[in-house]
């Protein structure tokens, strides 16, 4: 299951920076608004030290993370969606997203100026919903055009979905996002096929300089008190700092870097714990000589669901799934110390995987 994350924000907010210290490609950083005209593209290795872990008992042949796809988006400004600054054909791009990584800058630098003139993550934050408003406010009425012809010829189903989306378009013109209404599974149907920027789940990162890094600073405590009613999750990130830190190649000068910032851990990891919370995902693990290997699944899904994940085969032919938990082969340190002591379990189609699952899927196709 891939899982592809975008960042957006105002030009010149540090976007590209946060971009360049958590994924394995760089962009092109500038002192220039709209100094790019395409997203940049590039992978997350999720960080899990329980493949470590397990591979210290198996001794396999190679180590494979999950990884996350992530784009960040060229910096957007007042009128993108109507075509000022870059334009909206970068909107796009974030539709295509799982989920939203929204770069605030809090931090002040007279080297990089602000495009609005002075440093305001509130007002940032109400330009660049205002914007996604406007493009999902355009898809909505034109597919209650579309229904509103069914709807002319008797269709009592078009007739619900005018009425809803009604209601989801008077949300957006009172400059609210559609992942702050409550809609119901049934109703859900009528948008899901939009992909609306607005309606999908967010983190805010507060981008800070360095002696920020830890504490936050003034400019983060008025962003969190004006998001507080959207329960979102609120990172404070030293998009900078962060980026030597990701350009040392020694692991021990990193975390000895890490601790003379006062962090414990790269900003990556924070922003891939909450990007797999508010996504509902979780991991599980196949094991054996040839690699021990992560896959992401939604939380829910069964052991055959699972097995699609790693192929088609293994779901259309499954028979079973042989499960270790995580801690269990931890502490017996092997396949047939947990055989032997009924901690390797066969589980049919219902079972539920659960986090740090260990399997073997049985199928015949």
């Amino acid at each position: 299951m891939a899982l592809k994350c975008g960042i957006i924000g105002l030009t010149n907010i540090g976007k590209t920076t946060l971009f360049n210290c958590i994924s394995n490609t760089k962009g092109q950083t500038s002192n220039f608004a709209y100094s790019t005209n395409k997203s940049n593209l590039g992978q997350i290795s999720v960080p899990d030290d329980r493949l470590y872990e397990i591979d210290k008992l198996i001794k396999s042949a190679r180590i494979v993370p999950v990884t996350v796809e992530i784009v960040d988006i060229p910096g957007l400004a007042k009128g993108a969606s109507q075509g000022e600054g870059v334009g909206n054909k970068f909107l796009a791009d974030i539709q295509q997203t799982d989920a939203i990584i929204h770069v605030i800058r809090c931090f002040d630098d007279e080297n990089l100026p602000h495009v609005e003139g002075s440093v305001n993550p509130v007002r940032d934050r109400e330009i660049v919903d205002l914007e996604l408003q406007i493009r999902d406010l355009d898809l909505v009425e034109r597919k209650i055009q579309r229904l509103d012809k069914l709807v002319k010829v008797g269709d009592k189903d078009a007739k619900h979905g005018v009425e809803f989306l009604t209601n989801v378009k008077n949300h957006l013109e009172s400059f609210q996002s559609v992942r702050t209404l409550e809609i119901d599974d049934n109703d859900r149907r009528f948008i899901d096929d939009m992909y609306l920027l607005t309606d999908k789940p967010v983190i805010y990162v507060c981008n800070v300089d360095d002696a920020s890094a830890v504490t936050g600073n003034k400019y983060v405590e008025q962003f969190r008190e004006s998001v507080k009613g959207e329960k979102a999750e609120v990172l404070v990130i030293a998009g900078a700092l962060e980026s030597e830190i990701a350009e040392l190649e020694s692991p021990e000068d990193r975390r000895v870097f890490l601790e003379d910032a006062g962090l414990t851990e790269p900003g990556v990891n924070k922003l891939v714990r909450s990007a797999y919370a508010i996504l509902n995902l979780m991991s599980f693990f196949t094991a054996g000589p040839m690699e021990v290997r992560a896959w992401t699944i939604k939380k829910g899904m069964t052991a055959p669901q699972a097995a699609g994940v790693i192929h088609s085969d293994l779901e259309r032919g499954f028979i079973r799934a042989e499960v270790m938990k995580y801690r269990d082969f931890i502490e017996l340190k092997s396949e047939h110390a947990c055989r032997t002591a009924g901690k390797l379990y066969v589980e049919g189609k219902n079972y539920v995987v659960e986090d740090g699952d260990i399997l073997h899927i049985r199928f015949n196709v």
